[in-house]
């Protein structure tokens, strides 16, 4: 079942309502493929597959929420120094059914983090700038909806399956 946004919410309701509902449409666009099926290459770029992109956001989820919003060490600095894809690379020998237990543990864990931050809450960023609660969800529905816009059509070439 679809959780669609409040529509008269406050912000932060809307935002992680939106958020949210992106991210259970990555989940439902990888359910019920076959290993090979989220590995299978359909477009010329070798890294744009389902298990790819899963890899990616939730290198991304971690990134923003756990490094970024709460001070965590990143655990892909090194390999990302080295190859800017490697979150992606990565994902191509990981089961289907552990990434997407990784997706859901790092959107619950991002969750958390947002919860005890307030939209306006600001923290240290790149080049001593800084970063709030209120981007990041922002940024992350922008990144979670294109990829998601992505795994539709990786999804309806694989077995024509469409829709939410």
């Amino acid at each position: 079942m679809i959780t669609e946004p409040d529509l008269t919410g406050d912000e932060r309701a809307q935002l992680n309502g939106f958020l949210n509902l992106l991210r259970d449409a990555v989940l439902r666009k990888s359910d019920g493929l076959t290993d090979e099926q989220a590995r299978r290459r359909l477009v010329p770029s070798e890294l744009t597959t389902i298990a790819g992109l899963l890899g990616h956001l939730c290198y991304v989820e971690s990134y923003w929420f756990a490094v970024v919003l709460d001070g965590r060490p990143d655990p892909w600095a090194a390999a990302l120094t080295e190859d800017g894809d490697a979150e992606f690379r990565r994902a191509m020998d990981i089961p289907l059914v552990r990434l997407r237990a990784e997706y859901e543990r790092q959107c619950r864990l991002s969750r958390e983090i947002a919860a005890k931050l307030d939209l306006a809450d600001e923290v240290p960023f790149r080049d001593g700038r800084k970063v709030n609660l209120r981007y990041v969800l922002i940024h992350l529905i922008e990144e979670t909806g294109r990829h998601a816009g992505h795994l539709d059509l990786l999804r309806e070439l694989i077995d024509g399956r469409t829709g939410e």
